[in-house]
């Protein structure tokens, strides 16, 4: 399917894929998020997420959620480390009242008081509740082992001290300091024509006043590995285990990907899952990620098992990372392997409203979107030596980080 682009004139990026679907996807996607806040802000670009929907000067908190809801929509956002999102899918012939709606909800949201402190409360439970899981408290704890005093480092959710603080100035002087039309993309995937598509985003997006963005983000340049233990009353040892890697826009990107794939992928034949649940039953969940920043990124290896079996564990990563540091994958295993990533972007690409997303956030970034038979060369042009390469630099024992809850 063909993908079209255009510029308005405020810099807001447009990108529209035609598909034949009664189902249509559309969001804003910014390039903004809790790493762009400043210390006493930590937390704010999530609670704008939050907050963003409950009121603007023509509508209230229940007709913003009723506009799509009330013809079978729905209408979301979330927030990450460098960027935000507030999307909808509905009924292609309901485009012009979810443009408009988004619209709305950007530019003219009031952010009420009353509304801000109920909220407040909300956000205080979902970090309640964060702090109730390891599996997943973890994570963000291991962000600020491995990225220590920068705001890569930083909890998206913030501390509830910082939430209950925030008033409505400091949400407008965040959004003037960090919501910028040229790092603004609109991406929309639908069965509308690009024409149409063009006109309804100049008729409710093409008045903002062009605001371009002229401070730069704090760059991450140090990295220092290190080694922490923290005492937790749970019935698992949680663990993760990992490194800094490449960034969004490194050459060996799309290596580190399926490096990753094969090691500790979402397929039940990973070679982490295999070494430690399938063949010795040593963990329920064990997965490895990789994840990738405009100047930096992480790679990680989580697992939750029985605290007698921490170190043995253990042992069995380090043989799995060894065996990719040491031998180059055969002609058959990586074959194997690239036909398997190459399955799993497909099918992945078929989830329409994941794609609207991933078509905006690679326009936002790479200023353009490679199809997916590009994709599948770049996999297909990866060799056994390169992910060898990548190995010994990224499981280099020396510049691991672990961080187990016992």
């Amino acid at each position: 399917m063909k993908i079209n682009t255009h510029i308005l004139k405020n810099g807001i990026r447009l990108i529209h894929q035609q598909v034949e679907s009664p189902a249509a996807h559309f969001g804003i996607i910014v390039n903004t998020g809790s790493r762009d806040e400043l210390p006493k802000e930590q937390g704010i670009a999530h609670f704008i997420e939050h907050v963003i929907f409950k009121g603007t000067k023509k509508r209230k908190a229940y007709h913003i959620i009723s506009r799509i809801e009330d013809v079978g929509g729905e209408i979301n956002a979330y927030t990450s480390k460098e960027e935000t999102a507030v999307y909808a899918s509905f009924l292609n012939k309901y485009y012009d009242r979810s443009m408009e709606l988004i619209s709305d909800i950007l530019t003219n949201s009031t952010f009420p008081d009353r509304e801000l402190d109920r909220e407040k409360e909300v956000v205080l439970e979902e970090i309640n509740s964060y702090k109730d899981s390891p599996s997943e408290l973890i994570f963000d704890d291991f962000d600020e082992l491995l990225f220590d005093g920068h705001p890569i480092a930083r909890n998206i959710l913030g501390t509830p001290e910082l939430v209950k603080s925030f008033t409505r100035e400091d949400i407008f002087r965040f959004l003037q300091n960090n919501y910028h039309t040229d790092q603004m993309v609109l991406s929309s995937v639908g069965n509308i024509s690009f024409e149409k598509f063009l006109n309804l985003a100049e008729k409710y997006f093409g008045d903002i006043p062009a605001h371009l963005r002229t401070r730069k983000r704090l760059l991450f340049d140090h990295y220092t590995p290190g080694i922490r233990r923290v005492k937790r009353d749970t019935f698992q040892t949680h663990c993760v285990i990992g490194n800094i890697a490449y960034n969004s826009k490194d050459k060996k990107r799309m290596g580190m990907v399926l490096l990753n794939n094969i090691l500790g992928g979402q397929s039940m034949n990973s070679r982490l899952n295999l070494a430690l649940r399938e063949r010795h039953g040593m963990a329920y969940n064990v997965e490895s990620n990789y994840t990738s920043y405009s100047d930096t990124g992480q790679f990680n290896v989580y697992f939750g098992t029985e605290h007698e079996n921490l170190e043995r564990a253990l042992k069995l990563i380090t043989k799995e990372f060894r065996l990719l540091k040491n031998k180059e994958l055969g002609t058959l295993q990586l074959s194997k392997a690239k036909r398997q990533l190459i399955g799993q972007i497909a099918l992945s690409s078929e989830n329409r409203d994941d794609l609207m997303l991933t078509l905006g956030k690679s326009f936002l970034l790479y200023n353009k979107v490679d199809s997916l038979p590009k994709i599948y060369q770049k996999i297909e042009a990866i060799t056994g030596k390169e992910l060898q390469e990548i190995a010994n630099e990224i499981f280099n024992e020396s510049r691991l980080s672990t961080l187990i809850y016992e």
